[in-house]
């Protein structure tokens, strides 16, 4: 990091060192082609110091990423008496695969969703309809003929879920591209639970997400997440890019985070109906 501040400081230095009393090019009789000489060994070490700084600065974010996979819970402690920050809750196994199911702070959540928008209940039951006319707390049986007739019940990578056909092709390709790049990872996923026709629980009238089955909740080794506390397990944090990559909204970063739930974007929902799949 220190590499990072002096390169930054002779960058700045180059760029606003006095500019040196050079004469211009000669002209040739037209005037519109004179100006001031160019420094060209100065422009040369400016972005050679400049490659160098973003260099570094990817090295940097390599290191503190292999650092916050691997960093396993210690039995003596931080060394030299140095105060950890607690950024990881530890579950017990001190194995580099077991940092997976570690509690990390979720950072710059708000934004995780960048460029998806939501498929929001109302926005579904504008499209669709209500999956059930008459919703309570507990799961009960989809009636929308629409929705029901694309709902299947299907093994789909670690996981066993109900969902809405054009769905569960679509987690399958993010499950086979978490497999082929983190077997151990994807060994260790299980489900919190997908279809479920209900209202939001404390909130009677406004449906729960579930109820469309195009969400459901993930977790690794079957350890639940704690709603609206700002943490989330490491391995959810890693497989959250494989499905926004798809096209799926991760629920840490709604209001009340609820990092367990992912559900599909309204932009998902909107190509799949041009396709003819909803």
């Amino acid at each position: 990091m220190g590499v990072v501040v002096v390169g930054l400081g002779v960058l700045v230095y180059l760029q606003l060192r006095p500019a040196p009393d050079v004469p211009r090019y000669a002209s040739d009789g037209d005037a519109e082609f004179a100006g001031p000489a160019i420094d060209s060994g100065a422009r040369i070490e400016i972005e050679v110091l400049r490659a160098q700084i973003e260099a570094l600065g990817v090295q940097i974010e390599r290191l503190e990423q292999r650092i916050a996979e691997n960093r396993g819970p210690t039995s003596t402690g931080p060394a030299d008496g140095v105060q950890e920050q607690g950024q990881f809750i530890t579950d017990g196994n001190d194995s580099i695969s077991g940092s997976h199911a570690q509690v990390v702070l979720i950072a710059n959540r708000r934004n995780l969703n960048e460029g998806l928008r939501i498929a929001s209940p109302s926005y579904l039951e504008s499209v669709f309809g209500r999956p059930r006319e008459n919703l309570t707390s507990t799961c009960q049986g989809m009636t929308n003929e629409r929705l029901a007739s694309k709902l299947k019940t299907q093994q789909v990578g670690p996981v066993r879920v109900r969902m809405l056909q054009p769905a569960l092709d679509s987690l399958g390709r993010v499950f086979d591209q978490i497999q082929a790049t983190d077997p151990n990872l994807y060994s260790r996923i299980n489900t919190a639970g997908a279809l479920c026709v209900r209202h939001i629980r404390g909130a009677p009238g406004r449906t729960s997400t579930h109820a469309f089955g195009l969400s459901l909740d993930l977790n690794i080794d079957g350890k639940l997440d704690r709603l609206g506390d700002g943490k989330t397990q490491l391995g959810l944090t890693i497989i959250k890019d494989f499905f926004l990559a798809e096209g799926w909204y991760w629920g840490a970063g709604f209001s009340r985070e609820d990092s367990m739930h992912f559900e599909v974007s309204r932009d998902l929902v909107e190509k799949w109906i041009a396709e003819g799949l909803l």
